[in-house]
């Protein structure tokens, strides 16, 4: 890997901006917390080298370099390294960084930083384009499930509304939500799915996971695959697999790492589910698990999308979700191309892991695989680049070769 890493922002020297026939490149910033293995951090380094492909100069700005995805940051990818202590130390640094490099558009990521984005805009003056990511409901639901700061999430995007340059919802429950609750104007919100299918989707998918599980022939294997926290519910899905073994030889692989590990093998212990629940850890590419699942499990109380149910859909695996806020309904078409059911209910879980054996026969590969390619790099990135390019017409896009 061949990372260029600026730690300190305050050595970075300005870019040119002298005149000439020729329009420069369309520079693009990513602010984002870290390259830990969630959702969002994958997204950021896929759209990254779609606009860096698409001939725009690039450059991912963190929060703290580190995180399980630092070995699949693109080749010859430049990182600014805030190194702060907190997201809202990040501030300095981001106003240096403004100031220094003078991107067109910042894209910032998350709750908490993009208030951070928005209040080093503020208090810097800065003329760049911002752009605010929201990957997450900012209700009062969500809320109970992550840090109490964010609480006042959509009360800061009400007072600071004027410094967004557009708001990027992953789900139309979320752009809802940015208008309802964060006040912004309807025609400054843009929903844009998630990228998920890659040109090598397949290719990785088809690799082989390492569990002994598979291949053995015993009862129905699930698959899950989440951070181990409040939100992903994890809880409810093992004791609806402890309601489900009453009729059936099932077991779970859970995929993740996260503060609640322990409790959650201690519960499944409990249960009665020792040796039957495997907390294997994270995996760079979940995809050959989930392919060789008789069922994908979703189990959230909240998502903003959910990338691992279209991941699910691309791997031909039928998909059993909570219907949570937002993604999942949406993604599932209401039930179209997969079981929801109530969240936060083992019994309604459980009900629905029962027809486990007839979910390939309702949900067809094919049919799940042509709803997961309406998530593609290819047709988010273009509906990014369709936006910065109105927000900055004297910018030039140049394909690369």
């Amino acid at each position: 890997m061949s990372v260029s890493v600026s730690a300190n922002v305050a050595d970075v020297s300005p870019q040119s901006h002298s005149a000439g026939p020729v329009a420069r490149a369309m520079s693009v910033a990513i602010y984002l917390h870290d390259l830990s293995g969630g959702g969002v951090e994958r997204q950021s380094l896929i759209i990254a080298e779609e606009f860096r492909r698409h001939g725009a100069d690039v450059t991912l700005v963190v929060h703290r370099l580190r995180g399980e995805l630092l070995n699949q940051v693109p080749v010859g990818m430049r990182i600014v390294d805030l190194h702060s202590s907190r997201t809202l130390m990040d501030i300095p640094g981001l106003i240096r960084f403004l100031h220094a490099e003078k991107p067109d558009i910042l894209l910032s990521n998350v709750d908490l930083n993009n208030v951070a984005a928005l209040l080093a805009k503020a208090i810097g003056f800065s003329s760049t384009k911002l752009v605010i990511c929201q990957h997450n409901p900012i209700s009062s639901n969500f809320a109970t499930c992550e840090n109490w700061l964010y609480r006042y999430v959509g009360l800061s995007y009400r007072v600071l509304s004027p410094l967004i340059s557009r708001a990027v919802a992953v789900s139309e429950g979320v752009a809802r939500e940015l208008e309802a609750v964060g006040g912004l104007p309807k025609d400054r919100i843009l929903t844009i799915n998630n990228p998920v299918v890659g040109p090598d989707f397949l290719t990785r998918s088809a690799e082989i996971a390492d569990h002994p599980w598979f291949g053995q022939d015993r009862g129905p294997l699930f698959v899950t695959a989440g951070r181990l926290v409040i939100q992903k519910d994890h809880e409810t899905m093992i004791r609806a697999l402890a309601i489900h073994r009453q009729n059936s030889d099932s077991r779970l692989i859970v995929l993740g790492c996260g503060p609640l590990q322990e409790s959650l093998e201690r519960l499944a212990d409990q249960l009665g589910l020792a040796g039957v629940v495997d907390f294997p850890g994270f995996r760079a590419n979940a995809l050959p698990y989930i392919r060789q699942a008789d069922a994908f499990l979703l189990s959230s109380r909240c998502e903003g999308f959910g990338n691992v149910i279209v991941e699910a859909l691309g791997c031909g695996t039928p998909v059993i979700s909570s219907r949570c806020e937002h993604g999942p309904a949406e993604i599932l078409d209401e039930g179209r191309f997969g079981l929801l059911v109530e969240p936060r209910s083992p019994s309604a879980l459980a009900a629905a892991m029962d027809q486990v054996g007839t979910l390939r026969e309702r949900f067809p590969l094919e049919l799940l695989r042509q709803r997961a390619e309406e998530y593609s790099y290819a047709v988010c990135a273009s509906r990014y680049m369709a936006m910065f390019k109105a927000l900055a017409p004297h910018r030039a896009w140049v394909a690369l070769a």
